[in-house]
């Protein structure tokens, strides 16, 4: 799989642009704060439906205009696709496939595969719980429609769940509507359970010899998964809860408290390791990604690498190279000079300055 083009109008701080993809090695150079980053974020909108950057369509549009749109077309098993997204400031975004539009953003899960790895990435295994669910979250949500549906609706039953609590805090009466809410949220819980318990086994079985390779075979690394609850205990856990839920006016149990532990040698590298075992667990995770995606989808992901060669030292840079290769890699930086040095052919250059992107011809 690869992707062709993509158009933007009105997103960001680009009133018009295009930029044509090479299916090797494409780079996006230029100072901070030209729009570089802003055309990956497009491109991971056009696969996932939403930001990276956790941001509201209404965010992503140009300041002074009410919509904005984002056309991308991209290439799978010979087949051209053409995906169309209307962004709207009120309102909800309207996506197009092959010039039909779709009733629901889930329909577009599946076609694009992309991988996005940025420096914010390298912090996963040090940050907080909520970076490590949503780094899961993204991935099923892109390779399952159905861990999709389970997902969304699970978020509306909890927020919802959550509001009645605030409610019987002050009126007891609306503790009989409670058990209905339980019963969704158990349902939908356990589903998005069982479907993390086996992507971190997919995880788990190709992380350790990716990491092995980083480290000269001197750290062996394994992802847990801490789960908040089992599966066959949910219901009983919820209940368990009821009274400290209602002091807090918010649900303590199911997946949305959920976490990973990254265990290096047999020691959890986030609580005892040094800052460069975090980083370079996280870079494994990574590489390990992209080696699920084109297991789960049977297809190659599209890598979006937004500034983070400049974050690697050489040996972490040059084990993410090599995994490159063989994808479209769409990068990102403020030079080049590191890829000629290493002798890695780029089949396009666009240098990027105030939301216009030029290509540079000749030979890199």
């Amino acid at each position: 799989m690869f992707i062709k083009d993509i158009a933007l109008n009105n997103f960001r701080n680009y009133s018009e642009g295009s930029v044509e993809f090479a299916p090797g090695i494409n780079i996006l150079y230029g100072e901070n704060a030209q729009g570089k980053t802003n055309i990956l974020e497009a491109l991971y909108m056009i696969a996932t439906t939403k930001s990276h950057r956790e941001s509201h369509d209404r965010e992503i549009i140009k300041f002074d205009q009410t919509e904005g749109h984002i056309r991308a077309q991209m290439e799978k098993s010979g087949v051209s696709h053409r995906i169309d997204m209307h962004l709207k400031k009120a309102g909800n975004k309207g996506i197009a496939i092959d010039m039909i539009p779709v009733k629901r953003s889930a329909e577009l899960i599946g076609l694009m595969s992309v991988v996005f790895f940025s420096p914010e990435d390298l912090s996963i295994v040090k940050n907080g719980p909520a970076e490590r669910r949503r780094f899961v979250d993204m991935e099923l949500c892109q390779l399952s429609r159905i861990y999709f549906n389970n997902l969304s609706n699970y978020n509306k039953v909890l927020s919802q769940r959550n509001n009645l609590l605030k409610q019987i805090y002050f009126d007891k009466s609306k503790m009989d509507t409670l058990p209905v809410w339980d019963l969704q949220l158990v349902e939908y819980g356990k589903k998005i359970i069982e479907e993390r318990e086996k992507f971190i086994a997919l995880i788990n079985e190709i992380i350790p010899v990716i990491h092995s390779d980083i480290t000269g075979g001197k750290e062996k690394l394994r992802v847990e998964y801490v789960k908040n609850t089992d599966v066959d205990c949910f219901e009983d856990n919820l209940a368990s809860k009821l009274d400290t839920e209602l002091k807090l006016s918010s649900t303590q149990t199911g997946p949305h408290r959920d976490d990973l532990r990254f265990v290096v040698n047999d020691i959890d590298v986030r609580k005892y390791g040094s800052q460069g075992q975090q980083r370079t667990a996280a870079l494994s995770l990574k590489l390990a990604e992209i080696e699920l995606v084109k297991r789960m989808s049977n297809d190659d992901p599209v890598l979006l690498l937004d500034d983070v060669m400049s974050e690697l030292d050489s040996g972490r840079r040059d084990a993410l190279m090599e995994k490159i290769r063989d994808i479209q890699t769409i990068i990102t930086c403020t030079g080049y000079d590191d890829f000629i040095k290493k002798r890695i052919k780029l089949d396009r250059i666009y240098r990027v300055v105030s939301g216009t992107v030029m290509l540079e011809t000749g030979t890199y």
